[in-house]
């Protein structure tokens, strides 16, 4: 290890320091915090040296091995310090109370069920009902069981947050050496992440455990032998389906993969059938996990009735609600209340229901186009003259060991794609969501980091958005929306004409 490593390794571990010691002193408290300007500057001083340290590393860890040790030295003092950046791990408190005393969290909120910590849950979040799937609803309740009272339950879906970043981190690399992206790259990119270690461990969300869920199924699909038809590979394909039905379950985000999904478990070039035999069964897992839970815990799909609230706070950190709000300042100063938030942000679900199709149906034509890729065909085409024909199959027999390593590329180049696929469609939608918070950019982070060869355009909004929350879970943009709702606008603005112009017709 140089010393440039070394100073990396512990400018984040002192960052990770002074952010445990601001949670202390002013992080999300069940009683009112008074940690004052104090607390401002450590959060702010760690903050940038986690950042700094994550960004100058971008391109890769010195090794997997480095990475993984750098990360977890980082994560022990966030792992024991208080709750930060958000009080949200106090409506999961609440809801898992309401469910456990014979409660339906989809139909009352927390204070209407009467849950004895309610005031430690935000005030725009008490009246209003759990937007989570059934299956977090259930390990939430569970936690308020085994808890004993409000910090053991904490600390229990604490422990369930972290126990996801570990399963996330043990798929990284497998699904890295699948899309032919070095492990100690992405390895780094997610575990690394400020939001992470910040947001997903010490804030307990349980975006940690959709993660944790979703990525074993990701890898379990990239990973299974191509013996379609097989008992095996149906196996695999139920597996698969399942874990990803329990991502669901707990956060309806998840939702986003399973097209992509699909085209993994089709198999080789994605064809009408084998989509549907090999999509099917992914199917099959997924909405069969999906159902059992519901029923099992009797709650029905309440929860998605719940995902309606999920946008009632009104931020500029949302490109659709930054440009209704930029609109209704305009009009506040011609006397007019003109209320365009609601009719940016369907414009906004619009264009994401538009995106998602187009991006899964250009994943679907790339592999269905493998000549693209290969430099030579695998099998002569079949107008092909018999001479050329013939002459091609003895080179494949003299150069057999070229064909496999043509093979394994193409499937390296077939996992980037759908990957790939998966986490530009998540992007889509935490930018075109009518609500962002710095945690969701979690999401799309943690498929990028396992395919993307060029990093920045998602590693710089990710750095960005480590500063947006303060540690007793204020968010900066409430309290800079004009000016955050201006720079939205236009930074959107000039990110459609860039692309418009890129790609203008000559």
């Amino acid at each position: 290890m140089g010393t440039r490593d070394r100073i990396i390794r512990y400018a984040g571990l002192v960052g990770a320091l002074l952010l445990a010691v601001a949670g202390y002193l002013g992080g999300a408290l069940p009683t009112t915090p008074d940690g004052g300007p104090l607390t401002i500057a450590l959060w702010l001083l760690g903050t940038t040296a986690m950042v700094g340290a994550w960004w100058a590393l971008r391109t890769g860890a010195p090794s997997t091995r480095w990475g993984y040790a750098t990360t977890g030295l980082w994560t022990l003092p966030l792992l024991v310090t208080a709750p930060l950046g958000s009080r949200d791990v106090y409506s999961y408190v609440c809801q898992g109370w309401t469910y456990a005393e014979g409660g339906d969290p989809y139909v009352v909120g927390v204070a209407e069920a009467g849950c004895p910590w309610v005031e430690t849950v935000a005030p725009v979040w008490r009246d209003t009902p759990a937007p989570y799937g059934p299956f977090f609803v259930l390990l939430a309740a569970l936690a308020v069981l085994l808890g004993g009272g409000l910090v053991g339950t904490v600390v229990l879906l604490r422990l369930l947050a972290f126990a996801g970043v570990l399963a996330a981190a043990a798929c990284l690399p497998g699904l890295a050496r699948a899309a032919g992206v070095p492990p100690r790259r992405a390895t780094w990119l997610l575990l690394a992440c400020p939001l992470v270690g910040v947001h997903l461990v010490a804030g307990a969300h349980n975006d940690a455990l959709m993660l944790g869920l979703l990525l074993p199924a990701l890898l379990v699909l990239v990973r299974r032998p191509d013996r379609p038809g097989s008992l095996w590979s149906a196996g695999v394909l139920l597996v698969a389906g399942v874990l990803l039905g329990l991502a669901v379950s707990v956060k309806a985000t998840a939702v986003v993969v399973l097209p992509f999904a699909a085209l993994a478990a089709a198999g080789g070039r994605p064809v009408v059938r084998s989509l549907l035999r090999g999509g099917g069964l992914l199917a099959v897992g997924a909405v069969g996990g999906v159902l059992t839970l519901s029923l099992v815990a009797g709650l029905g799909f309440g929860w998605i009735d719940g995902l309606g609230r999920s946008g009632d706070t009104v931020q500029w950190t949302s490109p659709p609600t930054a440009v209704g709000m930029l609109v209704d300042y305009a009009g506040e100063l011609f006397g007019r209340r003109l209320n365009a938030v609601p009719l940016t942000r369907l414009a906004g679900l619009a264009v994401l229901a538009t995106v998602l199709p187009l991006l899964w149906y250009g994943t679907w034509r790339l592999l269905r186009q493998p000549r693209t890729f290969l430099p030579r065909p695998l099998a002569p085409p079949d107008a092909a003259p018999r001479a050329v024909g013939l002459i091609m199959r003895l080179v494949a027999v003299v150069d057999a060991h070229r064909d496999a390593d043509l093979i394994d590329a193409w499937r390296v180049w077939r996992c980037r794609v759908v990957l790939g696929g998966a986490g530009v469609a998540l992007a889509a939608t935490v930018a075109l969501a009518p609500v962002f918070h710095p945690w969701y950019a979690t999401w799309p982070l943690a498929v990028l980091a396992v395919t993307a060869t060029r990093t920045a355009w998602f590693v710089l909004p990710c750095a960005l958005a480590a500063f947006l929350a303060l540690p007793d879970g204020t968010n900066l943009a409430r309290l800079t929306k004009a000016p955050g709702a201006v720079a939205m606008t236009v930074l959107l603005a000039a990110i459609i004409w860039s692309f418009c112009r890129r790609n203008r017709s000559p």
